[in-house]
């Protein structure tokens, strides 16, 4: 189960469509078709890579020009959609169609573009164990995808249009949510079009050479977290779980923070994967009383991108009854800061490459 990756679909979205108006405003749409292979990152895919998946990546970009602090921090990035067409070229895989929200950041004197998204796909033929007992990739019709395209990018060449070519991955996995869930990750070489829906307005970057110094004490955090998982034994059943978080922060700088905190988690899916071997696998010699519940301690970074952050945390269990998958976890994601206190946040738990869980979050700042 590889994870690469995973951000807050739906924050992300609710953040890139609830942006206020801006003057000026410029807008550019994009077209690239793409073909690649299909990542061998676990043997139990190996069956389902015999072709070459190909399809084409459509972007919908606004222009950012510094009206907010943030542009200038991080080289007035783009803001936008995409949609993605990709045919899997195997009747086991099926298509898939996503759509992301995304940002576009500059490098290189603005030659050089990654674009990172996160968003929802639809895959046409997932996991049955009657009709497709061998797709093993993907567990359910919907999933999370993330992308991630680096490209020479090179706009108005020739009167409003342009160029970009370069290289593309696109990941799908439903973070086990629903068994199986192999997940897929597809690297592609993409080619294509740029067109400016502006014409040739020329573009002044606002800058603000003297911003002021973000200083703040170390603050407390309390976080609950929830959703549903469901443990690799297919059809063992999906059940709820239920994580209370507490961590200290500190501001470093306008882009950046540290935290030092504490998770307690009660997975219900361990409940059943507990009685499931204990009965079914004697010779793990597990208890069936075995206690369900995992203590942990994490390090955390949180890069902070207006309203907007992106959290790493790397965790250890120090209260560890059942073997599942080992002591280190880590969990990426996005938080949404609604004011000054109050956070929502979309994460993903996993120890290395492998998926526990989607976490819905709602916290707050004292």
């Amino acid at each position: 189960m590889d994870t690469r990756f995973f951000y807050a679909c739906l924050l992300s979205c609710l953040w890139c469509f609830s942006q206020k108006e801006e003057t000026p405003k410029k807008f550019t749409i994009d077209a690239n078709p793409f073909y690649g292979s299909i990542i061998l990152h676990n043997t139990d895919i190996s069956h389902l890579i015999n072709a070459h998946p190909a399809g084409v990546i459509l972007g919908f970009n606004k222009k950012n020009f510094g009206s907010k602090e943030w542009h200038q921090e991080y080289n007035y990035p783009d803001t936008g959609i995409s949609f993605i067409y990709q045919d899997m070229k195997d009747e086991i895989l099926g298509t898939n169609f996503s759509l992301y929200a995304h940002y576009n950041f500059y490098f290189f004197k603005r030659n050089m573009q990654f674009r990172i998204g996160q968003g929802l796909a639809y895959n046409t033929n997932p996991y049955d164990k009657n009709q497709n007992f061998r797709g093993n990739a993907y567990g359910s019709h919907i999933m999370s995808s993330t992308l991630f395209m680096l490209n020479y990018h090179k706009e108005q060449l020739f009167k409003n249009l342009g160029i970009k070519v370069g290289i593309s991955i696109i990941h799908y996995s439903n973070a086990n949510v629903k068994a199986p869930n192999t997940s897929t990750n597809t690297f592609a070489f993409n080619a294509g079009l740029v067109y400016n829906l502006n014409g040739n307005e020329e573009i002044v970057y606002i800058k603000n050479p003297d911003k002021e110094k973000i200083t703040q004490p170390i603050k407390a955090n309390l976080v609950f977290r929830t959703g549903i998982n469901e443990s690799d034994v297919v059809n063992s059943g999906q059940f709820p779980f239920y994580i209370f978080s507490a961590y200290a922060d500190k501001r470093l700088s306008r882009k950046s923070g540290i935290q030092l905190g504490a998770d307690v988690f009660f997975s219900n899916f361990l409940k059943e994967l507990i009685r499931y071997q204990s009965i079914s696998f004697p010779e793990l010699d597990v208890d069936p009383d075995t206690d369900y519940k995992r203590v942990g301690i994490f390090l955390g970074f949180e890069l902070y991108i207006s309203k907007l952050s992106a959290i790493a945390q790397l965790g250890y269990y120090v209260y560890y009854p059942f073997d599942f998958e080992g002591k280190v976890y880590n969990r990426i994601g996005l938080k949404y800061y609604f004011g000054k206190k109050l956070f929502g946040a979309v994460t993903l738990k996993s120890h290395g490459a492998a998926a526990e869980a989607v976490e819905l979050g709602l916290g707050i700042r004292l």
